[in-house]
C-alpha cells in the first residue's frame, strides 16, 4: 500500500477500489444490524440527506447532516472543539492537547476526555471534532501542533486512546483528526484559488509515524475519523482511495464513518468512490452559494449510475450504525445553543438570507465539577526545566515582582478576540477552530495575589527603568510563544509561526535579560504551543528557575499557584525537544512558503523526528524529549523483564472478516428523489431532492472514472483483521516492572518513560531510542516505593516491512533492548532480552 513514484515530488498514491464495506468487525455487530434495518427502508433522498451538511451556518452547529424523520434520526450535530465546546457559553476550557502530552498521565488523559464527552452531550453534541494526532509535530513552526499531544507517535497513541474512550463512554461520538500529513498551514487547502500542498511520505514513514496514532485511535473504537485538507503524495485526503478505502478502512479496520474537515471536499463522485461517507459543512467549492458536491448531485450521481447504490448504502449505514453504536437512538439531547450568537434568540439559519427566526440559546451549563478535572491537567502538565538552588517551591514571604503580559488578562476582555486570535493576556490556548470560550480565566496575577500580599505587578513586556531590587527579591518573568489555524493572521503570523520563529513573543526574551540584568534571582514562566529557543537567557547566572506551563486553559492562574508555591511538586515532562537552535531541525521539516502550486512537502526525515533524529545525530539539545524535574528526586531499581508471548517473525494470520450488511443494488425509481407536496424550504439550505428527477437518468453524461477504479473488492491486507490492524499486534510481549523510590525530601510524582532499541538483524535502519510505553505514579511521600508494571506489545517492537506489506519483529525479542528513565536522555535501567537488566 505504499507510494509510488510520480514526476510531483517523486510519489504518487496508488489507486485502492472499491472501498469496503463497514460492520464486519464483532463489536458493531449489534449497531450494524439496528442499521440495517433503517437504511433497508429508506429512500434514497433519505440516504443522501443524512451523508452531506446542510450548508455553512444553516444550523445550530459548526456542521450538520440532513436528517431522518421517520427514523427518529435528527440532523446530526458536528462541533469543535479538542479542547472544549466551541463558540457557546457555560462550557469548560480544558487545558489544549499538548499540555494534555506533558502530563504523561493516562488516567488524566481519560478523565479529560470523560469531561469533554459529558459536555458535548450536554450541549446536543453528536459529534465532537476531536482528539487531534495530526499534525504529529513534525514541524516546530507548524501552527497546530498544539492541539495534539506532543511530537512522538507513542505518546500521541495513548493520548488518543484515553481520550477516546473517556469522550465516547459518554454516547459522543469523538471524531479523530486530521487524517493525514497535515503539518503546516500555509497552503493548507485546495480550492479555487490554490492547490494544497502535498505531503509526500514514504510508506515506512507513514505506518511507524503518522498512522501509528490513528491505528491506537481506530483500536480504542472512535466513532468518526476527520480527513485532512492537504494532499498526500499527490492526491487530495478527501479523495484520497488508497488512505480512505485502503488504509483506514481495510488495513486499520475502522468501522465508523470518514468526514472531510470544513470545505475539505474537492469533488463529488470522486470523493464518494474513495470511501468518503460525509461531507462538512456539505458546501461546494464556494460556500453561501446554495452549492453543494453532494445532496441533490449526489442523488443525481444515484439516479445516473456514476455512484454505485452498493457504496450509498454503506456511506449511510457507518453513518447510522455509529449513530446506534453510542447509543443515541435513547434519549440523547437535540443541540441546545447556537455556535453562530449567544443571544437568546436569533436566525435559525444564518447562512440564508431569509431564514426564520427562533429561540436558538436556552443556556444549558455543562460544566459540572470538571474545572476540578481542568486544574488538575493544567498543573500536572507544569514542566519545570530548571531549579538552580532550589529557587522553587515559593513561600508567601517571599518578596516577588512579577513582570510581563502573560501573567495578566486581555484589557479587551478574555474572549474579545474571535477563536482567540490574538495573544494579549495570559496565552490559554492557540488559536483557530481547536478553541472555546473560556467560561472564566483565573490569572497568573489573581492567583499569586490570591496568595501572597508580598508581589507588586508589572503587566508590560518593556522592563521598568526605575526598578532596583535587593539580594532577597525575586522576579517572576512572564513569556509566550503563541500560533493557530491559517484562517486567522496574528502579527503577520498565518497559523504557522512565520514571523516569530521559535522565539518569544513581545520582547518577551530581553525582558528576561532586563530582570536578569537587576534581580540575583529570577524565575522563569513560559506558556507557549511548542518548542522555544531558550538561548539568549537560559545561562545567566540569575536565571534559577524556568517552568514550562504550556497552554493551561481557564486555571492558568491556580494551576500554576498550585506548583510555584509548593502545594503540589512539578510533574509534567516535555512532550518534545527544545533545541539549542532551530537549525539543528533536519531542512525537510523547516516551513514551505513555495508558490505556485503544485507545492511538495517532501518527509524526507523519515522515521527520524524530535528526539529519534536528535539522538541518531549526536546533537546536543538544551532540554530533551521527557524531561522534567520535580521539587524531589527519585530512584529507579529492580528491573524485571518477563516474556509474555513469544515474538514470531510476522503476525499470526489476520481474522477472516465477518459479514457485512448485503442490500439491493439496483437503482431506486428516480420518483424518490421529487420534492415533498407543499415543502417549506429554506433559500440556500441543501437539499437531497431534484426538481426533474427523471432527467437525471437521461441528460447528466458519463462520469471518467479515475484511473484504476474497480467494484472488485480487493484482498484482505494481511496486515488488517481488527480494529487498528491484526489483533496480534496488541498481543503482550514482554513486562517490564520496576520499582520507583522517592529518595528526596517532598512528595512527588514520577513518569517512568521506556525506550526502545531494535537490533541491527531486522536489516533496517531504525532510531537508536523510540518511547513505546510510560507510567506515572500516584504521589509517593518521602522515602516511598511504588512497583510498576509496563506492557508492551509485539507491535511495539515491530517494523513496517514495506514489501511483504506487515509488521516485522526480531524472532524471540533477540537483540532488543529496553531503557527506562526520566527523559529521553536520563535512562536509569537497561534490559536486554535474553540477558540480565541492570542501571546504565
Amino acid at each position: 500500500m505504499g507510494a509510488s513514484t510520480s514526476s510531483l515530488g517523486g510519489y504518487a498514491s496508488p489507486p485502492y477500489y472499491p472501498a469496503p464495506n463497514g460492520g464486519w468487525v464483532s463489536d458493531w455487530t449489534d449497531a450494524y444490524a439496528k442499521a440495517y434495518d433503517v437504511v433497508s427502508n429508506m429512500t434514497l433522498v433519505e440516504k443522501v440527506n443524512l451523508t452531506t451538511g446542510t450548508g455553512i451556518y444553516m444550523g445550530p452547529c459548526v456542521g450538520q447532516t440532513g436528517s431522518a424523520p421517520r427514523f427518529g434520526i435528527p440532523n446530526l450535530c458536528l462541533q469543535d472543539s479538542p479542547l472544549g465546546i466551541r463558540d457557546t457559553d457555560f462550557n469548560t476550557a480544558f487545558p489544549a492537547g499538548i499540555t494534555v502530552g506533558a502530563t504523561f498521565d493516562k488516567a488524566l488523559m481519560y478523565a479529560r476526555g470523560e469531561a469533554l464527552g459529558e459536555e458535548a452531550r450536554g450541549k446536543g453534541v453528536n459529534v465532537q471534532l476531536g482528539p487531534v494526532v495530526g499534525p504529529l509535530g513534525r514541524k516546530p513552526r507548524g501552527g497546530r501542533i498544539w492541539e495534539g499531544f506532543g511530537a512522538d507517535p507513542t505518546l500521541q497513541a495513548i493520548g488518543a486512546y484515553q481520550t477516546i474512550q473517556g469522550m465516547q463512554s459518554t454516547g459522543v461520538i469523538a471524531c479523530l483528526k486530521h487524517f493525514i500529513g497535515y503539518e503546516q498551514e500555509m497552503y493548507r487547502m485546495t480550492s479555487v484559488l490554490q492547490t494544497g500542498y502535498s505531503s509526500n511520505i514514504d510508506d515506512r514513514t507513514l505506518h511507524e509515524m503518522y498512522l501509528w496514532p490513528f491505528a491506537e485511535g481506530v483500536r480504542a473504537g472512535v466513532g468518526s475519523v476527520m480527513m485532512a485538507y492537504n494532499q498526500v503524495n499527490n492526491s487530495d485526503c478527501s479523495q484520497n482511495s488508497l488512505l480512505i478505502s485502503g488504509i483506514l478502512k481495510d488495513e486499520l479496520g475502522f468501522q465508523g464513518f470518514v468526514v472531510t474537515d470544513w470545505l475539505g471536499q474537492i469533488g463529488g463522485v470522486s470523493s464518494a468512490l474513495a470511501g468518503l461517507d460525509m461531507s462538512m459543512p456539505g458546501d461546494g467549492a464556494v460556500p453561501l452559494l446554495g452549492d453543494s458536491y453532494w445532496m441533490y448531485d449526489l442523488t443525481t450521481a444515484i439516479l445516473n449510475g456514476s455512484v454505485p447504490v452498493e457504496r450509498l448504502n454503506d456511506m449511510v449505514t457507518r453513518i447510522v450504525a455509529t449513530w446506534y453504536q453510542f447509543g443515541q437512538d435513547e434519549d440523547y439531547p437535540l443541540p441546545n445553543f447556537s455556535s453562530n450568537t449567544l443571544d437568546a434568540t436569533g436566525a435559525l439559519y444564518p447562512g440564508s438570507l431569509f431564514s426564520p427566526s427562533g429561540v436558538v440559546n436556552e443556556f444549558i451549563n455543562v460544566q459540572g465539577n470538571h474545572n476540578i478535572t481542568a486544574r488538575a491537567v493544567a498543573r500536572d502538565g507544569i514542566t519545570m526545566l530548571k531549579n538552580d538552588d532550589n529557587t522553587l517551591p515559593l513561600t508567601t514571604d517571599d518578596s516577588l515582582f512579577i513582570f510581563g503580559t502573560d501573567a495578566g488578562a486581555n484589557p479587551d476582555g478574555i474572549n474579545s478576540c474571535t477563536d482567540m486570535g490574538c495573544n494579549s493576556g495570559v496565552l490559554t490556548m492557540g488559536w483557530g477552530s481547536g478553541t472555546s470560550r473560556l467560561p472564566y480565566l483565573i490569572t497568573p496575577q489573581e492567583a499569586i495575589g490570591n496568595v501572597t500580599s508580598n508581589a507588586e505587578f508589572y503587566i508590560t513586556d518593556t522592563f521598568p527603568s526605575d526598578i532596583t531590587a535587593t539580594d532577597s527579591d525575586i522576579a517572576i518573568v512572564f513569556l509566550s510563544a503563541d500560533s493557530g489555524e491559517n484562517y486567522i493572521t496574528v502579527d503577520g503570523n498565518p497559523g504557522d509561526r512565520l514571523e516569530a520563529g521559535l522565539y518569544s513573543w513581545y520582547s518577551g526574551d530581553e525582558l528576561v535579560q532586563a530582570a536578569a540584568a537587576v534581580y540575583s534571582t529570577v524565575v522563569v514562566v513560559i506558556h507557549t504551543v511548542g518548542p522555544i529557543i531558550l538561548e539568549q537567557w537560559i545561562d545567566l547566572p540569575s536565571v534559577k528557575a524556568v517552568l514550562i506551563a504550556h497552554l493551561p486553559g481557564q486555571e492558568a492562574g491556580n494551576s500554576l499557584v498550585d506548583v510555584l508555591f509548593g502545594d503540589y511538586s512539578p510533574s509534567g515532562h516535555m512532550p518534545y525537544t527544545i533545541p539549542i537552535s532551530e537549525s539543528d531541525y533536519p531542512s525537510s521539516v523547516s516551513l514551505i512558503d513555495q508558490w505556485p502550486a503544485p507545492i511538495q512537502d517532501n518527509f524526507t526525515e523519515g522515521i527520524y523526528l524530535d528526539y529519534r533524529y536528535f539522538v541518531a545525530n549526536n546533537i546536543a539539545v538544551r532540554y530533551p524529549f521527557g524531561h522534567g524535574l520535580s521539587y524531589t528526586t527519585f530512584h529507579y531499581s529492580d528491573p524485571v523483564l518477563t516474556t509474555v508471548t513469544p515474538l514470531s517473525q510476522y503476525p499470526p494470520t489476520r481474522p477472516i472478516k465477518g459479514p457485512t450488511p448485503m442490500y439491493a443494488t439496483t437503482v431506486p425509481p428516480a420518483s424518490q428523489a421529487a420534492w415533498p407536496t407543499n415543502f417549506d424550504s429554506v433559500f440556500q439550505y441543501l437539499y437531497p431532492y431534484l426538481d426533474d428527477p427523471d432527467s437525471a437518468t437521461t441528460t447528466t453524461p458519463a462520469y471518467p472514472y479515475p484511473t484504476g477504479y474497480s467494484t472488485t473488492p480487493q484482498t484482505p491486507p494481511r496486515s488488517g483483521g481488527a480494529e487498528g490492524g491484526n489483533p496480534a499486534l496488541w498481543d503482550v510481549a514482554f513486562t517490564l516492572s520496576l520499582t520507583v523510590t522517592n529518595n528526596g525530601t517532598r512528595p512527588g510524582r514520577a513518569v517512568a518513560q521506556v525506550y526502545v532499541e531494535l537490533p541491527s538483524g531486522l536489516g533496517l535502519d531504525t532510531p537508536p531510542l523510540q518511547l513505546r510505553q510510560f507510567e506515572k505514579t500516584d504521589i509517593l511521600e518521602a522515602g516511598e516505593s511504588v512497583v510498576l508494571s509496563m506492557n508492551l506489545t509485539r507491535k511495539d517492537f515491530s517494523v513496517w516491512d514495506v514489501v511483504v506489506q506487515d509488521w516485522l519483529a526480531p524472532v524471540d525479542g533477540a537483540g532488543v533492548k529496553l531503557f527506562a528513565g526520566e527523559s529521553s536522555a536520563d535512562l536509569r535501567l537497561v534490559c536486554e532480552v535474553g540477558a540480565d537488566c541492570s542501571t546504565v
